[in-house]
């Protein structure tokens, strides 16, 4: 039979049992879902539990799908399905590649692990599970709280897709310190679940729970939309004392945290560097000029600023640091709103030049001696004027800074080389950071400011017997800034020992966390954590403090090993989660690996949305790079596109265009989809979805359902074929009235991994990767739009960086997509003409 879902109207229908097609928005029900998570002075630990049922009477694939913060290390994993549990076992990441590459190679997906936004990592497994059968999904990671602007934050992002019976969020906080303050609060949080946020804080210890019911989470009364979907925050900081830090012991393991209070803010000499290229024109360079007025606004009158904006040139606000008085400040910001991009990006000359001005001051002896200078670089690309190897210029601004002022990098955008920026950096006592294109680029990059424009303390030294500990974590930092801390760990031979910093040496009070609030031995795990970050930090070959190439390898050998006994899944291991056998037999293992910033643009198209939607315009998204290509396709009304074909699958999409009613006073006659002919050929069934009704056909039987019968507001369809892919289909309806425009379908497909490797059409041929490379960008023909060359598939073409709706996620209004735009077509990007996919019917290969 076939079950149709749209919102409360269901439908069954009595169609031979060979026949599972399923059109709804949920393809499996999640029971329950708890999230439970224990902080240990800092040091987290969240175990995420979920059970789904199937109560279909046939078998269905069940998906577990879990964010996770990028700096933390998934460390337990395991299925349990009918009384068997499968544990994920971590192991070495060259070990588990032949795996990985054997399973790609037959056009599954292997990889588990996928870049989620900013923050987060993307964790997915599915399984198939038999008739009204359950799974329990566990999986637990664990992470180092990083303390930012004075408070620490833990978010775990609930995205159930559907209502869940058992819902829970918990958290237990025990700080030996005590909790100075703690907040919680959800992005998706309403009025009317505030309420269900409980927060019990005592002096060291919180309890906070999130708990809604079956009915507290829908939209609306009777509505089978959920709620919860975004972000669950939890922020909180610890009590300070005048001391400059306390220690906690564990089991013969000892964790020192350095935050001294009431100290006084120093001074800094700061340059702004600021590339104003012709890559930066648009969005860049205005949230630019937007965030620096208001840092500018930031400065205390005891610092000195320069201002410096470079594309094949340099120009200086003025040749020498200038003191923030309220009169200079109001000259910078007339300065900084007159920067226009253009040209190419001269990265070397700006940054010697910025060295060269603040050693000047330093030698006129202009500012305070407790001053600290650095410099600020803001850039969306690679050098290419000038001095362009990335090599000499890391060994020349090394060799300019010489150790006497920082260096901090900010990378805007996913095409910058996010690498040269960070090893320039470390080499100069900064750090690195992405700035994400999107309407908050300018809070990014006043929130960088705030965190390092406060430097409390340099060259701070930690000290410890040596006779009374070991195994110590990085124990000496260039810099300490407000709001920030210092953590170190390691192994004790005496539980009294003494700790000197470089201004004095006092005898700690020792702090010793109650045993009820320990998960496991955390000081340990928490001391492994740290010691893994600081061994993968030095094996970098570019790091020019990590000694030899000998001692390299073993810091990598010993991470290896650190992580293999911690079970922590890092850059150096991989989580190999062996799935149950189905009636196809064995199912090869899938690969949970640890995303590096790096690696993070390297991913080209793995779990991709690939739609068409609106005049037509057809979009292939990256989340990985929260990036999309897109191309249009124009032709006459009535025109059958092949969408999708998978000879080796037995599933078939074409589409069929539509006109508007009349040609626009421009002369333009816009056309979209009108009408879907979906085929599942091992089944026999057919679906034609047109803007009026929906037809389902096999073996000569038909059932027709009307939209406006039948849908709820969102007005949107899942297809769920058996085995295969799910496809989204939805209805944007026009106004009746309007002159010249009608309804027309928007077609989007979930799960493209599903399909095997033959898969082709103008959206299947993009489902198992393509390679490009954006190149050259330089001003178009409008301001906001910059044109680049794009290689890719062997062609150099001409793209222009836009903007397109996609409306999968929020189908009322959309999320703005920006995506390169290729013209003519899409020429160039797909293979061969467009033509060449146009069908003789809606359900014909040819």
């Amino acid at each position: 039979r076939i079950f149709l879902w749209w919102g409360k109207v269901n439908h069954w229908f009595n169609f031979p049992p060979s026949l599972w097609l399923l059109l709804t928005h949920i393809h499996h029900c999640v029971y329950s879902v708890k999230v439970d998570c224990k902080v240990t002075s800092r040091f987290a630990h969240t175990v995420i539990t979920s059970i789904a049922l199937n109560k279909a009477n046939i078998s269905r694939e069940i998906f577990f799908e879990v964010d996770l913060p990028k700096t933390a290390f998934i460390t337990n994993f395991s299925m349990s399905i009918e009384g068997q549990t499968y544990v994920g076992n971590v192991k070495e990441k060259e070990k588990a590649k032949k795996q990985y590459e054997k399973a790609v190679s037959t056009g599954q997906t292997a990889g588990l692990v996928k870049a989620s936004g900013r923050k987060m990592e993307k964790f997915s497994v599915s399984v198939n599970i038999a008739p009204n059968s359950n799974v329990t999904f566990i999986m637990t990671h664990e992470e180092m709280l990083k303390r930012k602007l004075g408070q620490y934050e833990i978010v775990t992002r609930v995205k159930p897709k559907q209502l869940v019976q058992q819902f829970e969020i918990v958290a237990d906080i025990y700080e030996p310190q005590g909790i100075a303050f703690l907040d919680a609060y959800g992005t998706f949080i309403t009025n009317d679940l505030l309420p269900l946020v409980e927060k019990t804080v005592t002096d060291k210890k919180a309890h906070i729970s999130f708990s809604p019911t079956l009915d507290q989470q829908r939209k609306c009364p009777g509505c089978d939309g959920t709620l919860i979907d975004g972000d669950f925050i939890i922020k909180y900081d610890v009590e300070r004392t005048v001391t400059i830090g306390d220690v906690q012991i564990v089991n013969g393991y000892f964790v020192h945290f350095f935050a001294p209070s009431d100290l006084p803010r120093v001074p800094i000499n700061v340059m702004f560097v600021i590339d104003r290229s012709g890559s930066m024109m648009g969005n860049k360079i205005s949230q630019t000029r937007e965030a620096m007025l208001t840092i500018l606004d930031d400065l205390h009158e005891d610092d000195y600023f320069g201002i410096i904006v470079f594309d094949s040139t340099i120009l200086e606000w003025k040749d020498s640091l200038t003191k923030a008085t309220k009169e200079n400040v109001i000259q910078a910001k007339t300065f900084v709103s007159r920067i226009n991009p253009s040209g190419m990006t001269n990265i070397n000359y700006a940054l010697m030049e910025s060295v060269k001005m603040l050693k000047k001051e330093r030698q006129d002896r202009k500012q305070s001696e407790r001053s600290v200078s650095m410099i600020i670089l803001l850039t969306d690309g690679m050098p290419n004027v000038g001095e362009s190897s990335v090599d000499k210029i890391q060994e020349n601004v090394r060799n300019a800074i010489r150790g006497n002022m920082s260096l901090f990098c900010l990378g805007f955008g996913d095409d910058v080389e996010y690498s040269f920026l960070d090893v320039m950096a470390r080499q100069n006592k900064g750090l690195a950071r992405r700035i994400y294109e999107g309407s908050d680029a300018t809070l990014q990059l006043q929130g960088f400011y705030k965190e390092v424009s406060t430097p409390l303390l340099s060259e701070v030294d930690l000290r410890y017997p040596d006779d009374l500990v070991n195994s110590l974590t990085t124990s000496h930092y260039k810099q300490l800034f407000n709001g920030s801390e210092i953590v170190v760990a390691g192994r004790l031979s005496d539980n009294n020992f003494s700790v000197k910093s470089q201004a004095s040496a006092q005898d700690w009070d020792l702090l010793y966390p109650e045993q009820e609030y320990i998960f496991g031995d955390f000081t340990e795990r928490l001391w492994a954590y740290l010691t893994i970050q600081d061994l993968l930090s030095k094996r970098s070959w570019k790091n020019v403090e990590t000694g030899t190439e000998e001692e390299k390898a073993n810091a990598t050998a010993q991470a290896l090993e650190m992580s293999l006994r911690y079970n922590f899944v890092t850059p150096l291991t991989s989580m190999v989660v062996t799935k149950p056998e189905t009636e196809k037999g064995p199912e090869d293992p899938l690969i949970a690996d640890k995303l590096t910033e790096a690696s993070v643009k390297s991913v080209q198209l793995e779990q991709s949305v690939v739609s068409v939607d609106g005049d037509p315009h057809f979009i292939i998204e990256f989340p990985g790079r929260e990036d999309a290509l897109c191309f249009n396709i124009d032709d006459k009304p009535g025109t059958i596109f092949s969408l999708v074909r998978d000879p080796l699958g037995g599933v078939l999409v074409n589409g069929q265009t539509i006109g508007d009613k009349k040609v626009a006073p421009n002369g333009k006659m816009n056309t979209y989809f009108g009408r879907l002919g979906i085929v599942h050929q091992a089944l026999g069934v057919r679906l034609e979805v047109t803007t009026q009704d929906i037809t389902v056909s096999q073996d000569g039987k038909q059932a027709k359902f009307y939209w406006s019968d039948t849908v709820t507001k969102d007005r949107s369809l899942t297809v769920t074929l058996r085995d295969s892919v799910r496809f989204l289909v939805i209805l944007h309806k026009v106004w009746k009235q309007h002159p010249y425009h009608q309804d027309y379908l928007g077609f989007y497909t979930l799960d493209s991994h599903l399909l095997s490797p033959s898969v082709h059409g103008l959206l299947g041929q993009f489902y198992h990767g393509v390679q490009f490379e954006v190149r050259d960008l330089r001003p178009g023909e409008e301001p906001e739009k910059p044109d680049a060359t794009m290689l890719v598939k062997g062609h150099e073409l001409t793209v222009t960086r836009g903007w397109q709706r996609d409306f999968h996620s929020h189908i009322r209004k959309g999320d703005l997509v920006p995506c390169w735009f290729i013209h003519s077509n899409g020429n160039g990007l797909i293979d061969g003409n467009h033509t060449d996919y146009i069908m003789s019917g809606l359900f014909k290969t040819v």
